[in-house]
């Protein structure tokens, strides 16, 4: 079983920053995959931003803004949010995806329990 657990969120006025972090734990072979994705009260969640292979791609309404990272040795992944906007205030939630063996047979995708995100006007 892999877990995943946030970290980072709070309450920043328009304009500020900050950075999520999701340690992703357990027994796996390897991690093919994390993102972040956002919901909002009232709407579905969504994708913010992703990283497979050294590639990252992000939402529309965050590019320039927000910056995935990884630490693959310690199986983490950041997301450093500058210029934070009202419309950012959000549930942000880790994911994740890879296989439990090197070759493959077995794979995994779990999600983290999610962290608030408000941006006061």
């Amino acid at each position: 079983q892999v877990q995943l657990v946030e970290s980072g969120g709070g309450l920043v006025q328009t304009g500020g920053s900050l950075r999520l972090s999701c340690v992703a734990s357990g027994s796996f072979f390897r991690i093919s995959a994390m993102g972040w994705y956002r919901q909002a009260p009232g709407k579905q969640r969504e994708m913010v931003a992703t990283i497979s292979g050294g590639i990252a791609k992000y939402a529309d309404s965050v590019k320039g803004r927000f910056t995935i990272s990884t630490d693959n040795a310690k199986n983490m992944v950041y997301l450093q949010m500058n210029s934070l906007k009202v419309d950012d205030t959000a549930v942000y939630y880790c994911n994740a995806g890879g296989a439990f063996d090197s070759i493959w047979s077995r794979l995994w995708d779990t999600w983290g329990q999610g962290t608030q995100v408000t941006v006061s006007s």
